[in-house]
């Protein structure tokens, strides 16, 4: 599914007038050299748009209420290439509501020693205006990211091409629409949210809607755009052999088929980017929607199993924060453990739905019976996931607060075949140890409901809590309970004292 292509970074650069006009000439002509410098090196889709230098609070003011109302913008990196009296910046920052960066850079990545003069100094002076920059943003409060070094360092442009991608996450989330077909699963607790709460915090819309509606559109949808998707499955997967036309069990490929076509319809025609289903309210619906869930996520769009509307949103901001980025980003839950001693490994999946975007290989398109929702046998895309660095994330409503928690993870080959195991499935080590991996999770009452990402890192992660003034609890190598049990208390005693800042 297509994202914005449009979105934008803007710029800023800060002065004073009191330098005179031909060295802020020399200021913005740096400052070109700089923003171009960086767009160069950023492998986010985003369009870097330089502002001219700014040298008085009104425009200041200004520019960040336009920053504000366009729905283009997605967050501003500001650099103060001179010094830039930092009391003119106050109003502006005051009233942004967009994400902030402040580069601490120069345009000189080494001094030309011999020739220093005290003009070289007056034009050359982002060591003492950020500086004062960066006293106004923490006296004010403001959230930002601080990324400091030469834009040609490829560890610098690394770090905002991360910041940049949470933006990006963080404006879909702001206008993002989604779907709830049925309730979610009778009973479950961490499935429930407050979704007034969500929409003012986080900007989603969340409403349900009839299962039949959905039925109603799928019943209706056309035999050739059927016939289209039954060929498009042929020519991109390994087709079970009784799924193939003439096979005796064709009919429910064409039924799977049907029920993507008027999933998408019904998607595109509201406008939704992500939804739920659950096994529990399937209506007239003769499968559970497996393939076409599957197909779905990797087309972009953001899902929840059982109702569970926080992990949907969740991946869908991921997946438009990962864009252009190699590895896949899926819905996934914990299902068991193997505890053989010193090889503990997690086993994931979730019925059918998991994502073949990190599928290792080409999916094998199947149809098997399954023990729960009492419909007829789903069609399903079964295959392992690629081996390599991952992470997991949850989201859980605490109450009072949203709450992140993330896991750095290694998917793992299987130890063994899974011929029993007709579903797509992902195997892990968490990290630093399933032990520790699992008490933590626990105790921080993370979801079973997960994203498992191998295109984000924790980075990615901690600017877009920080954007969303969300609690992220971060399970890594550096992991320790005690630690960790504290990291929460604290976390929690700040996030409901700055609820009432």
């Amino acid at each position: 599914m297509p994202v914005h292509s449009e979105r934008e970074i803007w710029f800023l650069t800060g002065s004073q007038s009191l330098y005179g006009d031909e060295t802020l000439a020399q200021v913005a002509g740096q400052s070109q050299e700089i923003c171009a410098t960086l767009s160069d090196h950023l492998r986010t889709p985003v369009r870097l748009v330089w502002k001219p230098v700014l040298t008085e609070s009104d425009a200041i003011r200004r520019l960040c209420l336009e920053a504000n109302a366009s729905d283009d913008c997605v967050g501003l990196i500001a650099w103060m290439h001179t010094f830039s009296p930092a009391k003119m910046w106050i109003s502006g920052l005051d009233v942004l509501n967009k994400p902030l960066l402040h580069l601490h850079t120069q345009a000189n990545r080494q001094l030309p020693w011999s020739t220093i003069d005290m003009d070289f100094m007056n034009l050359n002076q982002a060591a003492h205006g950020d500086r004062e920059f960066g006293f106004v943003q923490t006296r004010l409060g403001v959230p930002r990211k601080t990324v400091a070094g030469h834009v040609s360092d490829p560890e610098v442009s690394r770090r905002v091409d991360a910041w940049a991608r949470a933006a990006r996450g963080r404006a879909e989330l702001s206008t993002l629409k989604l779907a709830r077909f049925g309730d979610n699963m009778r009973d479950v607790a961490v499935t429930e949210g407050d979704k007034l709460e969500a929409q003012l915090r986080l900007g989603v819309s969340v409403n349900t809607y009839g299962v039949n509606d959905l039925v109603a559109v799928v019943d209706a949808v056309d035999e050739t755009a059927v016939a289209g998707l039954v060929d498009e499955y042929e020519g991109v997967y390994r087709l079970a052999p009784e799924l193939r036309k003439g096979g005796e069990r064709h009919e429910s490929l064409r039924y799977a088929a049907r029920i993507e076509a008027g999933l998408r319809d019904f998607l595109q025609e509201g406008g939704f980017r992500a939804f739920t289903t659950n096994f529990e309210d399937l209506g007239g619906l003769r499968q559970l929607p497996g393939l076409a869930v599957q197909r779905l996520m990797a087309d972009g769009y953001g899902f929840g199993g059982e109702g569970d509307w926080k992990t949907s949103l969740l991946l869908r901001t991921l997946k438009v924060a990962a864009e252009g980025l190699p590895g896949g980003t899926s819905f996934m839950e914990d299902y068991t453990y193997d505890l053989g001693p010193g090889e503990e490994l997690i086993l994931g999946a979730h019925m059918l739905e998991v994502c073949p975007s990190i599928a290792a290989g080409t999916p094998s398109c199947e149809i098997h019976p399954l023990g729960i929702g009492g419909r007829e046998d789903p069609v399903r895309l079964v295959f392992d996931s690629e081996p390599g660095p991952a992470v997991v994330v949850g989201l859980a409503d605490m109450g009072d607060r949203l709450r992140l928690v993330a896991n750095t993870i290694d998917v793992v080959t299987p130890p063994a075949p899974l011929p029993k195991l007709p579903v797509a499935r992902a195997v892990w080590k968490p990290h630093p140890d399933l032990r520790t991996s699992t008490e933590a999770w626990l105790t921080a009452g993370a979801p079973h409901h997960t994203v498992l990402t191998s295109s984000l890192g924790m980075e990615e992660l901690e600017d877009l809590a920080e954007m969303l003034h969300v609690e992220l609890a971060v399970i890594d190598s550096d992991t320790r309970m005690r630690q960790f049990t504290r990291e929460l208390r604290w976390s929690q005693a700040y996030h409901r004292l700055a609820q009432g800042l």
